[in-house]
């Protein structure tokens, strides 16, 4: 039985707990065919642990389009692009390649940093990814970054936020809480343009989740491929990532990767589902 076919266009993370390496990763666990289109290099310093990003040249970058493309993915998946050119050309490779299924995750900083990478590319996302994204899946800051709220401390919040970026375009909203609303449950948003859902989970009490945010957008984007709606692919991806997290491990003084195996391999995770 041949694999559904998963293309996520996103940077490489060097020390290979997050992007493209966490997407490779979470497709295989969950039984796609993972392609990459890369879009950016991230390295560290050995020292600080500080992120330095080198953009791939946009030449080397089309050619591994036209190879993905090529290939027939069943679903792409975004990740941290870079500069608004890419950010337009990743829309475009979506609807060039016939994939039924486009997730969006609006990666704005690098694990560790408190500004967006570069400004212009929240309007660009806004303007070229959102209107054809099937999920969108923004953590707390990006989520405020898109909606133009700022620092979102409440489900209200949220809520409003996730209507203001399904009014964008995006046909569903995952707005990703984590520990910031709660240190004791993990709280999720999920929108389907009419009924909101909180997704929670227990909040798991160590500091080894690098990665966690790349694995949701993957594993939304496997679940997908493989048959789920995308409420069902949101919550799954929800159950993934918490087996992940919670078997994270430490890799280094600074560092600490997710268990992108845990959710296969040591336990499966429940998730409560509420309509609020």
């Amino acid at each position: 039985m041949a694999l559904k076919k998963t293309l996520t266009i996103a940077g490489s993370d060097t020390s290979a707990g997050a992007g493209m390496q966490a997407d490779l990763k979470t497709f295989q666990e969950l039984q796609t065919y993972g392609i990459v289109a890369l879009t950016s290099i991230v390295t560290m310093d050995k020292a600080t642990w500080s992120h330095d990003v080198t953009p791939i040249p946009f030449d080397v970058f089309e050619k591994q389009l036209e190879t993905a493309i090529s290939i027939g993915p069943d679903a792409v998946k975004t990740g941290m692009l870079g500069t608004e050119e890419i950010i337009k050309r990743a829309g475009e490779a979506f609807e060039e390649s016939g994939a039924d299924y486009f997730v969006v995750d609006p990666v704005m900083v690098c694990k560790g940093e408190d500004e967006v990478l570069n400004p212009g590319n929240t309007d660009a996302m806004i303007k070229y990814l959102l209107p054809k994204a099937t999920v969108v899946t923004p953590n707390l800051f990006e989520a405020g970054q898109l909606s133009n709220l700022g620092k979102l401390t409440t489900i209200d919040d949220m809520k409003k936020a996730a209507k203001i970026i399904h009014e964008q375009g995006a046909n569903h909203v995952i707005i990703k809480g984590g520990k910031a609303l709660d240190q004791e449950k993990s709280y999720d948003l999920y929108f389907d343009g009419q009924n909101y859902y909180q997704l929670t989970t227990d909040m798991f009490q160590q500091s080894y989740n690098h990665g966690a945010g790349c694995t949701f957008a993957a594993a939304t984007t496997a679940y997908l491929a493989n048959g789920k709606s995308p409420k069902e692919a949101v919550i799954a991806a929800k159950a993934f990532v918490a087996s992940a997290i919670k078997n994270g491990w430490k890799m280094n003084d600074f560092v600490g990767p997710v268990d992108h195996g845990a959710y296969n391999r040591v336990e499966q995770i429940d998730v409560d589902v509420t309509e609020v």
